[in-house]
C-alpha cells in the first residue's frame, strides 16, 4: 500500500503560519504564555479558524515557536563541553543561557515548566542538566568550581534571572550580563575576581 506524501503548504498558508509563529513569539516574550490564542490570531492578522487549523492547541504552538531556542540551548551546552578548559566552558554556558533567555519571558516559562499544559520541556531540560552536571564535575576536578555546586543551582539561577525587568532591551541585556557575572563569581573557588560589567541604570519605580 502506497502512503500518500504530505502536500507542501501553499505560499499563502506558509505566510500565515510564519505570521502566527512570529506573533506568538512576540506576545509570549512580552506577556508570557497565558496570552489567549485569539489575541495571537488578531496580532498575526489571521482568523481564529486559520490559527487552530495550523496549531490546534497552545501546546503545539509553543513547541513550534520555541523549537529554535531549544536547539540553541543544546548547542550552548555542547559548546561548553567541547571547551578544553572546563571552567571557561561552564562560564560560557551561564553567560549564553542568560543571553538566550533575557528577551523571552515565554521561553523561560516553557523551559522551567511553569506552564506545563503548554509544553513539556522535561526531556530537553533533563538532557541539558545532565550535560551541565558533566561539565560541572570537570570544573570541580580542576578546582575552579565550588564543590557544593549542583545542577539544580542552574535552575535556580534561571528562575532568578526571569525576574529581570527593564523598560528597554539594552538595559535588560546589560543587567543580564552583570547578573551572569555575579553568578559566576559566586560559583568560583578562586578569590580572584574579574571586574563586573557596568551596571545598567534602572528606571525608578512609579510613584503610588
Amino acid at each position: 500500500m502506497t502512503v500518500p506524501l504530505p502536500h507542501p503548504l501553499r505560499s499563502d498558508a506558509l505566510d500565515n503560519r510564519e505570521r502566527v509563529l512570529e506573533a506568538a513569539r512576540t506576545l509570549f516574550a512580552t506577556e508570557g504564555l497565558n496570552v489567549p490564542m485569539r489575541e495571537i490570531a488578531r496580532h498575526a492578522g489571521v482568523g481564529p479558524a486559520t490559527l487552530y487549523r495550523r496549531f490546534p492547541t497552545k501546546r503545539t504552538l509553543v513547541v513550534e515557536a520555541y523549537a529554535e531556542e531549544v536547539r540553541a540551548c543544546h548547542a550552548i551546552v555542547e559548546e561548553g563541553l567541547a571547551d578544553p578548559d572546563p571552567w571557561s566552558g561552564f562560564c560560557r554556558v551561564i553567560e549564553k543561557t542568560c543571553e538566550l533567555h533575557i528577551d523571552s519571558l515565554g521561553f523561560t516559562e516553557a523551559f522551567m515548566a511553569a506552564y506545563p499544559d503548554a509544553m513539556d520541556f522535561a526531556a530537553d531540560r533533563g538532557r541539558m542538566l545532565g550535560a551541565v552536571a558533566e561539565l560541572a564535575r570537570r570544573a570541580q576536578r580542576a578546582g575552579d568550581l565550588r564543590p557544593d555546586f549542583v545542577p539544580d543551582d542552574l535552575v535556580m539561577v534561571l528562575m532568578a534571572h526571569r525576574g529581570i525587568h527593564a523598560t528597554s532591551a539594552a538595559t535588560r541585556r546589560a543587567t543580564s550580563r552583570r547578573f551572569a557575572a555575579l553568578v559566576i563569581q559566586s560559583f568560583q573557588t578562586s578569590p580572584t575576581r574579574a571586574p563586573l560589567p557596568p551596571a545598567a541604570r534602572q528606571a525608578p519605580p512609579p510613584h503610588g
